[in-house]
C-alpha cells in the first residue's frame, strides 16, 4: 500500500492532544478586535477540541499526526 498524503492546510490548523483527540484554534480572533469585548477576546485565545462529528473527516486529512 502506498503512503497517504497529508493535507498540508489541515496539518497547519490542527494538532493532537496526548490522549489522541484533535485540537483546533478558535475563529474570529485575527482582525476587527476593537469591536469585541475583552472577555470574548480572552476566550478566543484559548484553543478547543474539534466536534466529534468532524473527527472522522479530519483524521483522514492528517493520518500521521
Amino acid at each position: 500500500m502506498p503512503k497517504i498524503k497529508t493535507n498540508r492546510g489541515a496539518a497547519k490548523r490542527f494538532g493532537k492532544t496526548g490522549t489522541g483527540k484533535i485540537k483546533r484554534r478558535r475563529a474570529y480572533h485575527s482582525h476587527i478586535l476593537t469591536s469585541k469585548d475583552q472577555k470574548r477576546k480572552r476566550r478566543l485565545r484559548s484553543g478547543t477540541l474539534i466536534h466529534s462529528a468532524d473527527a472522522k473527516n479530519i483524521r483522514k486529512l492528517i493520518p500521521y499526526i
